[in-house]
């Protein structure tokens, strides 16, 4: 998950390990290099993401999506971490099975022996190495799909079609700004003048999304992008943790018809569903966050069957 700064107004710490994989290491044609070019490789990298985390559950749909899993190896830590670092505490012994180590730290530390930011994931570590490569989550998916395309699955889906990349990118700074960070704007809000400001916006935004999705079955039209995936991880995470730890509390998901006909239409399809575990997902927001619950205590609800009810769009 990313780092944060706890202020009046939320601020959401952006400062990420800008290294990029692409195709020979070459300069990709989008987005800024400010670090390092690693070359793509199979075998060569893990993908650190805890199917907690809303920024790195996005990887891994975006992995299976593209049927990169025999290409990129996927570690997964447990959802209740510390201020150090994610660990490794689902696994056998509290280590990586690939890596060998108990927390996500020792491969940035490996990479920055004096690293003092947050340990975010989604991450991907050069696996002979132990280092970090980059934790830069927007740009991960991204050059998953441009960089890593000779490794796709036959008919993996187009994420990032060429016609509608404009109105796409305009499209996913909403959600990011509006909807994915939003709901942190007002859980992490340090006053109520800063929380009703952050609420307004998220639910202007959502009142968007509503109409927008009452004419087309997926974000951009026919065809599931990256913006959907995007959009997916936050609404997956509203009923069960949004709602009620964060007072976006105006609605449930399940009482806008759009909205949540169409997020369930995304979790019945391969890929998505299957990385989403609602007892990590309440486990990591509810025990880690305990500025906002004090008691730890995680709520048994909402009932997760609704989301396999059948849907059509």
């Amino acid at each position: 998950m990313a780092a944060y700064v706890a202020e009046t107004d939320f601020k959401r710490d952006t400062m990420y390990v800008p290294d990029r994989i692409t195709r020979g290491a070459r300069t990709p044609e989008h987005g800024p290099v400010d670090g390092e070019l690693w070359p793509v490789e199979p075998g060569r990298y893990r993908l650190i993401a805890a199917k907690a985390c809303p920024w790195a559950n996005r990887s891994i749909i975006v992995r299976n999506l593209l049927g990169l899993e025999d290409v990129i190896s996927l570690g997964m830590p447990g959802p209740v971490h510390d201020q150090r670092s994610w660990s490794f505490d689902l696994d056998p012994g509290g280590r990586d099975p690939v890596l060998g180590i108990e927390r996500l730290q020792d491969a940035y530390f490996e990479r920055f022996p004096h690293y003092d930011r947050g340990i975010t994931v989604p991450a991907i570590v050069e696996v002979d190495s132990g280092r970090l490569v980059t934790n830069d989550f927007p740009w991960i998916t991204h050059d998953l799909f441009h960089e890593w395309r000779d490794f796709h699955k036959e008919g993996a889906p187009d994420l990032w079609p060429e016609g509608l990349r404009e109105e796409m990118d305009a499209v996913m700074e909403r959600i990011y700004t509006e909807v994915n960070n939003g709901v942190y704007r007002c859980g992490f809000a340090g006053s109520q003048d800063a929380y009703d400001a952050a609420y307004d916006r998220l639910w202007t935004a959502m009142d968007w999304l509503e109409e927008r999705l009452a004419s087309r079955r997926y974000l951009m039209g026919e065809a599931i992008t990256e913006a959907d995936v995007r959009l997916f991880t936050t609404l997956a995470r509203f009923d069960a943790v949004y709602h009620g730890h964060f007072k976006c509390n105006r609605q449930k998901l399940v009482e806008l018809p759009n909205l949540w006909a169409y997020a369930r239409d995304l979790y019945q399809t391969p890929g998505f569903g299957e990385t989403i575990d609602f007892d990590q997902i309440k486990a990591h927001y509810y025990v880690v966050q305990n500025d906002i619950n004090p008691s730890g205590i995680i709520p048994k609800g909402p009932a997760v069957e609704a989301w396999e009810e059948p849907v059509m769009r």
